[in-house]
């Protein structure tokens, strides 16, 4: 890996790598992949507005998430199925995420279990990502296991309703491989997202046993059962951020799910003020998408995100060295956003200020 120094030299190689099933299901969008593209293309439109002379010669990049303190904003998103990018899985990316002294999120929908997770990793910050299955003793059962493994957050994943419509699965017939299945499950739930013949396995497996009723209600339904901070993942409005505030959540992550939900969404970073404006400080709000490098996490801290969390960035980590693999591309992105920093005149996170970004119109009004 001695040659990969960005995250897009590893994305590269691992698409070089991977098995035309498994790389179309890690990197596809929905529909025609508009939004796919305006997830990266967007941080494009925001510029930065550097400071001089301002004695950043010792930075820090830690910061508080959920009363945790970690090394540096930038966290792992829920991935699923790991187990495809290498044989070690969620294991070894949540092992890179202990040795970087950050936040990893385990999937519902993961190849290693809650416990095989936490064994492997006890001093990992933890967050455990949920869906709300129409059985709600699954839903129950799931989050006992991560309170009793010791994660540290629950992240309710809000926008799948339904699973979209990603047309490279449709065409593949995406299916896990026979020789793997959803660690956290027995029977159908850990082996149901098999070649049916007809369609994405993946969005067979949702449709039958994800519940699309869900509401507010079940939010609070899910705050009865734990003790855990709740973060809420996907939302992209204003009017949902205030709900969620309403719902009594700890915290909202702006995304739009990788843009596998649906086509013709803003992108995450576009979306990402009007919720902080929204929110107004009642709770921590993080954001996901699109992110490439460190100066794309720098413009999301400058808007108002605590927190920036990459998910295919660390899979391609993988792919191309297990847990060292993921370890780098974290320290890449880390030393990327102390040199962005730096020469923008801020030798702390918490130092960050809104009037750093501005859209591109900025300047042509002026």
């Amino acid at each position: 890996m001695e040659d990969l120094v960005s995250v897009l030299d590893f994305e590269k190689r691992a698409f070089e790598t991977l098995p035309r099933t498994v790389l179309d299901y890690y990197r596809s969008g929905a529909g025609k992949q508009e939004t796919l593209r305006e997830n990266r293309k967007s941080f494009n439109k925001f510029k930065l507005r550097p400071r001089c002379l301002r004695n950043v010669e010792e930075r820090d990049l830690s910061t508080v998430v959920l009363g945790e303190k970690v090394s540096m904003p930038i966290g792992i998103a829920p991935t699923a199925m790991q187990k495809m990018a290498h044989t070690q899985g969620e294991c070894a990316n949540a092992r890179a995420a202990e040795s970087l002294g950050t936040i990893f999120t385990l999937s519902t929908l993961s190849t290693s279990s809650i416990e095989e997770v936490a064994k492997a990793a006890p001093n990992a910050v933890k967050w455990y990502q949920l869906y709300i299955y129409k059985d709600r003793n699954v839903t129950r059962d799931l989050v006992s296991r991560a309170e009793r493994a010791g994660f540290k957050a629950l992240v309710l994943t809000v926008d799948a309703p339904v699973f979209g419509l990603r047309l490279a699965d449709l065409k593949n017939k995406f299916s896990l491989p026979d020789h793997l299945s959803l660690a956290n499950f027995r029977g159908i739930k850990a082996t149901g997202i098999r070649n049916s013949g007809v369609g994405s396995g993946l969005n067979n497996y949702v449709n039958g046993l994800f519940d699309s009723t869900i509401t507010w209600d079940d939010v609070k339904w899910l705050r009865s059962i734990t003790s855990l901070p709740i973060v809420l993942k996907g939302i992209m409005t204003a009017e949902d951020a205030l709900l969620a505030v309403e719902a009594g959540v700890a915290a909202v992550q702006v995304s739009n799910h990788g843009a596998r939900q649906i086509d013709g969404t803003a992108a995450s970073i576009e979306a990402l003020s009007e919720i902080v404006q929204a929110v107004g400080g009642k709770v921590e709000v993080y954001v996901d998408g699109g992110i490439t490098d460190g100066v794309d996490v720098l413009k999301a801290l400058a808007l108002g995100a605590k927190m920036a969390f990459v998910g295919r960035a660390a899979l391609w980590g993988l792919v191309c060295g297990g847990r060292e693999g993921v370890e780098k591309v974290l320290g890449i992105l880390k030393n990327e956003l102390s040199t962005a920093m730096a020469i923008a005149g801020f030798s702390r996170v918490g130092d960050l200020e809104r009037n750093l970004v501005v859209h591109e119109g900025y300047y042509s009004k002026m």
